[in-house]
């Protein structure tokens, strides 16, 4: 059974940077695709950035890209978002999770952690 739970959210100001940690236990991150979802109040959860289980493929939505960067660290077992340039639509509620397809569709995902909150704001 593997756990992931994140943290590293918090409040910023408009600019700054945060870096989001999901720590997995029960099985190495080496098996698994890794992603990183958000849900903001009164919209749905949207897939952000993905990371593959060969750690050599990432994908990042457009409203992140540029800005966002998604890595691992596998003798620590953990992975990392690290949030650069956030902006007020970046406030949300992130998660991680693990699956085994190339896909960012929550469904396509078996593990889930249970969030930490981001907000942007002056």
């Amino acid at each position: 059974q593997l756990q992931l739970v994140e943290s590293g959210g918090g409040l910023v100001q408009p600019g700054g940077s945060l870096s989001l940690s999901c720590a997995a236990s029960g099985s190495t991150i080496e098996y698994w695709a890794i992603g990183w979802f958000r849900q903001a109040p009164g919209k749905v959860r949207e897939g952000i950035s993905l990371l593959a289980s060969s750690g050599l493929s990432t994908w990042y939505a457009d409203s992140v890209k540029g800005r966002f960067t998604i890595s691992r660290d596998i003798a620590k077992n953990t992975v990392y978002l690290q949030m650069n340039s956030l902006e007020p639509e970046d406030t949300g509620v992130y998660s991680c999770a693990a699956g085994t397809s190339w896909s960012l569709l929550p469904q396509d995902f078996d593990y889930f952690g249970q969030g930490t909150q981001v907000t942007v704001s002056s």
